[in-house]
């Protein structure tokens, strides 16, 4: 598995999965870049094309139980009674605007998971098993053995997905040290467009061309509510642009989600607002674990839009406190 970098935040992490999308500049700044709405209309084109002409199958796999395989093959000769993708009953789409470009996301929800596990929201973490597929049907990434991945680090395409499925009610641990998860897990394949994924910016080394659809078929087996700083709210919570992105740059490079402006993202931040008191000092978690937000040192029932939290308010609790 090829390792490479989110630019923006992290030094190194696991997956061709982790890396620049369209939320960055994917270090193609030398080249000059393709109209993103031109690219987004054919890449609808590719994946809608995919989708009438091709079927998919899912294959048990006896070595490896929880590495259950989608395979893709195309509506011809001895297949031709196979139904198309575009048809299916597990086949649902969403729409996804990013860099004020609207876009169709496609995604096969196989089996959402087990009713009584949680959904992940869009900044946890996920324990996963997945592979990543060109729309030419290549395979330039898998992942077969569990691994945990920070969803703030994924491509938009991926991060949209997980949230559809939900973990497995549990697990047996084997004598190697592995663990075989009850087969309840979610189970589920996202069509991405290359805006939400890598755009102009492909990994080196993959298959994968500028520009181009890709896939991820991933098995969500459990996941974890983060706070990545520490700071006693949760990260899907410091969205403060509210656009399901924690991380996303502006055209200058710089953090969207940024409340006090000094380049460091609210999730990463431990002082959201700089007023020199911390974020966790701001907030009140009561004795249940149960976060409130406070409102000039108050817990506010119905608080109103212009109601701003203390923890963003730079201007509480003043110099005087």
């Amino acid at each position: 598995m090829k390792i490479f970098k989110l630019f923006f935040i992290l030094p190194v992490l696991f997956g061709v999965l982790i890396s620049c999308s369209n939320d960055d500049d994917g270090g193609s700044s030398n080249i000059e870049l393709r109209d993103p709405e031109e690219v987004r209309d054919e890449n609808t084109a590719d994946i809608e094309a995919f989708l009438e002409t091709h079927f998919f199958e899912f294959v048990d796999n006896p070595l490896h139980p929880n590495f259950q395989e989608f395979v893709f093959d195309t509506i011809a000769g001895e297949n031709m009674d196979k139904e198309p993708i575009m048809d299916s009953e597990f086949l649902r789409d969403t729409m996804i605007i990013q860099r004020d470009v609207e876009y169709k996301l496609y995604y096969l929800v196989n089996r959402e998971g087990n009713p009584n596990e949680r959904k992940p929201k869009f900044a946890d973490s996920t324990f996963v098993t997945y592979k990543g597929i060109t729309i030419d049907n290549d395979v330039f990434d898998s992942a077969p053995n569990q691994i945990w991945l920070d969803l703030t680090t994924t491509v938009r395409g991926f991060t949209e997905l997980l949230p559809k499925l939900r973990g497995s009610s549990g697990f047996v641990e084997n004598g190697d040290g592995t663990l075989t998860y009850n087969d309840d897990f979610g189970i589920g394949v996202v069509f991405i467009p290359s805006g939400l994924a890598y755009f102009a910016a492909p990994p080196p080394g993959t298959p994968i061309l500028r520009y181009q659809p890709i896939m991820f078929a991933v098995q969500l087996y459990e996941s974890k509510e983060s706070d990545h700083d520490r700071d006693g709210v949760p990260s899907y919570l410091e969205d403060v642009t509210g656009d399901g992105r924690v991380n996303e740059l502006s055209e200058d490079g710089l953090p969207l989600d940024d409340t006090d402006e000094n380049g460091i993202p609210d999730f990463r931040d431990r002082d959201d607002d700089g007023d020199g008191v911390f974020t966790i000092d701001e907030i009140l978690i009561d004795e249940n674990g149960k976060l409130h937000f406070l409102y000039l040192g108050e817990v506010l029932e119905n608080p109103s839009d212009n109601d701003i939290p203390d923890h963003l308010n730079a201007d509480y609790p003043g110099d005087d406190a």
